[in-house]
């Protein structure tokens, strides 16, 4: 931990409490997350031409990964519930890897940050993609799920080094 911060989701007591944020002003603020799903190459080539027997694979991780981001206070104890304002949720097929590159892009105006709103939409459209294939896939791997950019609020700006 840097030296100066603390956690402000612990009493001095030391028992998890959540953040107050009452009296902190409604800025706007936003965050950014990445994770991948890797998988063979012909998992891949079902989910690109559509021949998952679940459905649109891709579609339906988007729609799922818009959902977690407006439920996370639901899902991650200690998180307030915020009126989001955008929720973008992009996945890129990359043959490279091979895997998909899944992205969320999270907006809000408030008293607190939306980088758990970024990560929790990345975590389940992960899993959506995972759960809509795992039949001709098992191997499949979610990895890497990590903050990429936040801005607004006290802390300012951050971006992840490459």
């Amino acid at each position: 931990m840097a030296r100066g911060k603390k956690l402000t989701h612990l009493a001095a007591t030391g028992e998890a409490r959540m953040v107050d944020v009452s009296e902190k002003p409604a800025t706007g603020r936003e965050a950014r997350a990445e994770g991948r799903v890797l998988m063979t190459r012909a998992t891949l080539d079902i989910v690109r031409n559509g021949n998952a027997k679940k459905g649109d694979v891709l579609g339906t991780a988007r729609i799922a990964g818009i959902m977690a981001a407006k439920r996370t206070h639901e899902l991650i104890p200690l998180c307030h519930p915020l009126a989001i304002s955008q929720v973008a949720v992009e996945l890129k097929p990359d043959a490279k890897l091979p895997g998909i590159v899944v992205t969320a892009s999270v907006k809000v105006s408030g008293p607190t940050g939306v980088e758990m709103e970024a990560l929790t939409a990345v975590a389940v459209a992960c899993l959506t993609i995972y759960d809509m294939v795992k039949a001709v896939d098992r191997g499949m791997r979610i990895d890497g799920i990590h903050l990429l950019e936040k801005s607004g609020g006290r802390s300012g700006h951050y971006r992840a080094k490459e």
